[in-house]
């Protein structure tokens, strides 16, 4: 996040109609909410897997692996590793275990006020990694010198036990294969078969490549290893710093644990409540909107590889999508862009704003038949490097929504009626963006968690970060959240891009005096 390799194909010239695999288009569509909180392309590479000695296996329950003491030691640049325990199921804690890898940045300063514990997103980012390879972005050194600053892979994820599904060639196949000869129309009944039969593929292999372990990687379960590494460092409350999907981790975390909960930062809100349909549509309409943002910034530039007004552009951008949807590029390695990937890569630079300069490459590039740059764009979404997968990201990313959601049963007329409103709303990329529902329909464990409310009663103050022009987690979802919060405080960033503490300084203003000293603002600071 290895079973089963299936061989690549390469569409002819010649065929008449080609389209992306319909489960990877419905994953993508599914939802958006890969972390976009680190600089583009800074993570490329990897840091490795350093090899790290296991504590003592826990016993007598639950309370055993909560006295775990880890073996911290050096993996490099002053950071500290170490893998402990937790639970595979938390209903049965004397049954076989699982391991969760930790990077520790240890606080620089004499005046230790505990750990900050950081989660960058995903589901299915790494947030050891994030630590190790992004800790000045992550964090400034004012907090750095107040807090330990650990990272964790969640279960599922990157050096903890994993999710696996396909080796490299196999991932390649479900994400950038693209069948020869005449294809379904999207939405079709043959077309939404097809899609459901490779979703039943992909999880059958995600199931024989992971084990029980698959069933057990939904939020409610990252929430327990949260609070059990809580009182393996010795905090009795919790601090937190969660980006995106890490909001939704922190606020379910102080939905079950309020009295634990210490200084908690969610920036970049999703609303708990949203379901898959939400979402799917919430974000289609962000990225539009995002998508338009960068092309009036674009058309008052001489560089900009548009001219006219910015609906002569969106139309173009759109015609390019329908373009490659019917006659792929092909890069230099065999692999084809369809639409599918062309859409990932027009979407990645989007999450920042100062990743825009991206999209004038692409599309230059693009135009003249080029695939290059919607190939390496796209491999960064996916976390692919020198052609192998440097992570699960994106088999870990689908279990853990599938047991996030509560899949019921397959509508093939209400998703159609779903797909319409999505090219309503978004015409430009919203007829690529539907039947997410499919992604789940196949997965071999039914949805675990239901999309409640949280309220975190008695809780202390949470600090609830929107960002007014965020394409992946509205600013809606961000009031939302606050609202739900009983001790929920809103910050504003009037602003583009996905996630605002490493983008605003009025934003780390606010936010360092909270962690630091426990300032909380009197009133929304509206940062602009």
């Amino acid at each position: 996040m290895s079973a089963g390799t299936a061989a690549r194909r390469v569409p002819s010239r010649a065929a008449r109609r080609t389209t992306g695999r319909a489960a990877a288009a419905a994953i993508l569509s599914a939802s958006l909410l890969l972390t976009g909180c680190t600089p583009l392309l800074s993570i490329l590479g990897g840091g490795g897997s350093p090899a790290v000695e296991l504590p003592e296996r826990p016993t007598g329950g639950i309370e055993g692996f909560a006295a775990q003491q880890p073996a911290w030691s050096s993996c490099g640049d002053g950071m500290q590793c170490a893998d402990v325990y937790a639970p595979l199921d938390w209903s049965d804690p004397d049954g076989e275990p699982i391991t969760l890898r930790l990077v520790k940045h240890p606080a620089t300063g004499d005046d230790r006020l505990g750990t900050l514990f950081v989660n960058p997103g995903g589901p299915g980012a790494s947030g050891a990694e994030y630590v190790a390879e992004s800790i000045d972005y992550a964090v400034p050194a004012e907090v750095q010198r107040a807090y330990d600053v650990i990272g964790w892979d969640p279960r599922g994820v990157g050096q903890s036990t994993q999710v696996r599904c396909f080796d490299a060639a196999g991932m390649d196949d479900f994400l950038f294969g693209i069948e020869s000869g005449a294809q379904p129309q999207r939405g079709d009944d043959a077309w939404i078969d097809a899609a459901l039969e490779e979703s039943r593929v992909f999880g059958e292999a995600c199931e024989e490549g992971t084990g029980e372990l698959i069933g057990h990687v939904s939020t409610a379960d990252t929430v327990r290893d949260l609070d059990m590494l809580r009182a393996i460092v010795g905090d009795e409350q919790l601090h937190y710093l969660g980006f995106s999907y890490g909001t939704y981790i922190g606020a379910r975390y102080a939905d079950a644990y309020p009295e634990r909960v210490g200084r908690l930062v969610l920036d970049g809100a999703m609303d708990p409540t949203a379901s898959l349909a939400d979402v799917v549509r919430e974000q289609t309409r962000g990225f539009e909107l995002a998508l338009r943002a960068y092309l009036a910034d674009c058309l008052q530039r001489k560089d900009c590889p548009f001219t006219g007004s910015a609906d002569d552009a969106m139309d173009r951008i759109g015609a390019l999508l329908d373009r490659v949807d019917a006659k792929p590029l092909q890069g230099a390695d065999g692999r084809m862009v369809g639409a599918n990937t062309m859409l990932t890569a027009i979407i990645t630079p989007l999450y920042s704003q100062g990743n825009w300069g991206y999209l004038d490459q692409l599309f230059t590039t693009a135009e003249q038949g080029d695939a290059e740059v919607a190939l390496s764009l796209a491999d960064f979404y996916y976390d692919r490097v020198g052609g192998e997968y440097a992570s699960n990201s994106t088999e870990a990313f689908s279990a853990i929504n599938c047991l996030d959601y509560p899949a019921g049963e397959l509508d093939r007329d209400r998703m159609r009626a779903e797909a319409a409103e999505l090219d309503r709303i978004a015409p430009t990329i919203g007829r690529f963006q539907g039947f997410g529902d499919v992604s789940c329909a196949g997965w071999p464990v039914s949805g675990v968690s239901e999309r409640l409310p949280v309220k975190a009663a008695g809780a202390a103050p949470i600090l609830v970060v929107g960002t007014t022009g965020d394409p992946a987690t509205p600013y809606r979802w961000a009031e939302a959240l606050a609202d739900q919060l009983e001790s929920g405080v809103l910050v504003t960033y009037r602003g583009e891009g996905h996630t605002a503490y490493g983008e605003s300084a009025c934003v780390r203003d606010v936010v360092d005096a909270y962690l630091l000293k426990g300032v909380v603002t009197a009133q929304d600071p509206l940062c602009s």
